[in-house]
This record gives C-alpha cells, sequence and structure tokens, in this order.
C-alpha cells in the first residue's frame, strides 16, 4: 500500500499512527496538495490527503473511511468495536477530534495562503471557538477513573484525540489549553509514549 500525505496534516498522521498500531506495512508519499504537479487528484477526486493507494490500484481517502478499512486488515490490536453503542462511541471521538483538527488547519491555511487583506477575521474566530467548544466537551467526557477515552482499552478514539491534541501544539503552541484540560494533557502524555506516536513525532513534522 501507498499513502498519499504530508508530513503536517493531522489527518494524514491519524493514518499513520494506525497503520503502526496495527505493524501494517505501507510506503509513504509526501505530497504538496498546493502544488501545480501534484497528483493526489489521480487518486482522490475531491484533491485531499490522506489518500490510500491500494495493491490493487484501487483508491480511499477521507481518514474516517481509511482507519475504518485498516482497522480491518488484521487482528492485531483491534480499534474500532465491530457494533452497537461502544462503535458508535468510538466513532463520536473521532468526529469530535477530526473537527477540531479540520477548524485548526482552516485557520493555518487562511493565515497562510490567503493574503492579509482577505482573510475574515469572524470566520477564523469561528473556528477558534470550534477549537474551544471540542476541547471542552472532550475534557469532560474524559473519565478520571479510566485510562482512555472509551474505557480501559486503547481505541481509535484514543488515536484521533491525540493527533488533534499535537496538532495544536505544532500550530498553535501559545495556545494553553493544558490549563484548563488536564485529563486530556494526560491522555497526551500516555499516548506520545507510544511508539506509534513517536514514530511520527512533532520534531519530524516540524522539520518539513
Amino acid at each position: 500500500m501507498k499513502l498519499l500525505g504530508s508530513l503536517t496534516c493531522p489527518f494524514v498522521r491519524k493514518v499513520r499512527v494506525v497503520m503502526a498500531e496495527k505493524k501494517l506495512d505501507y510506503e509513504l508519499l509526501l505530497e504538496d496538495v498546493w502544488a501545480d504537479d501534484t497528483i493526489v487528484q489521480q487518486y482522490n477526486p475531491l484533491g485531499k490527503i490522506p489518500c490510500l493507494i491500494m495493491d490493487d490500484y484501487g483508491s480511499l481517502f477521507d481518514s474516517r473511511v481509511i482507519v475504518e478499512y485498516l482497522d480491518t486488515l488484521s487482528p492485531v490490536s483491534r480499534l474500532i468495536p465491530q457494533s452497537g453503542r461502544e462503535r458508535a462511541t468510538t466513532k463520536a471521538w473521532e468526529a469530535v477530534a477530526d473537527g477540531l483538527m479540520d477548524a485548526a488547519e482552516s485557520i493555518h491555511v487562511e493565515l497562510t495562503q490567503r493574503p492579509t487583506a482577505r482573510q475574515c477575521s469572524d470566520w477564523t474566530n469561528r473556528q477558534k471557538n470550534k477549537i474551544l467548544a471540542a476541547l471542552k466537551h472532550m475534557e469532560a467526557e474524559l473519565s478520571s477513573t479510566q485510562p482512555y477515552c472509551t474505557g480501559n482499552n486503547l481505541s481509535l478514539a484514543d488515536l484521533a484525540v491525540g493527533c488533534a491534541l499535537a496538532y495544536l501544539d505544532l500550530r498553535f503552541p501559545d495556545l494553553d489549553w493544558r490549563s484548563e484540560c488536564e485529563k486530556l494533557a494526560g491522555l497526551l502524555t500516555k499516548l506520545e509514549s507510544r511508539p506509534s506516536f513517536q514514530a511520527t513525532t512533532l520534531d519530524e513534522l516540524t522539520a518539513n
């Protein structure tokens, strides 16, 4: 398998972390979707990363679709419950984390890709409010008596939340989210000790 992505995209990192947890082999192809010679639209009509190119030359896109598929490829470290409320809860955590990442990415693109005179502060503030609301929600939902988002076992919920929080640190280092979210801070510290997170560290991301 080949994964089209960038080292700074949190959605790509989520896929890479899942692949590491599942012990799946793949080739990472770095792709700049803003470049004139980007090839991503050959595999994803929306022109977005991550995009997974499978060995049969088919492709999957959208990180949520990709990680759902990856979790079926190996019985190692099942990350998504098969059915029922546990599955819905796990996917709901992923949805909130993805929403936070989307808002953070949107702000970054607005501030770095759009000329200053055309930037919309009202729109940017709306994205910031989404980030703050997502943090407040996740902190309230995270139990102080259980080690992970959905209970005693690591799941996709934790990996998505960890990638979202780490992306905030990368793009908005002055955002002091830890002071209001002690449980989330503890979760991120725990996740960053895992090989899957260490293999996709923020030092690596910052260098690219």
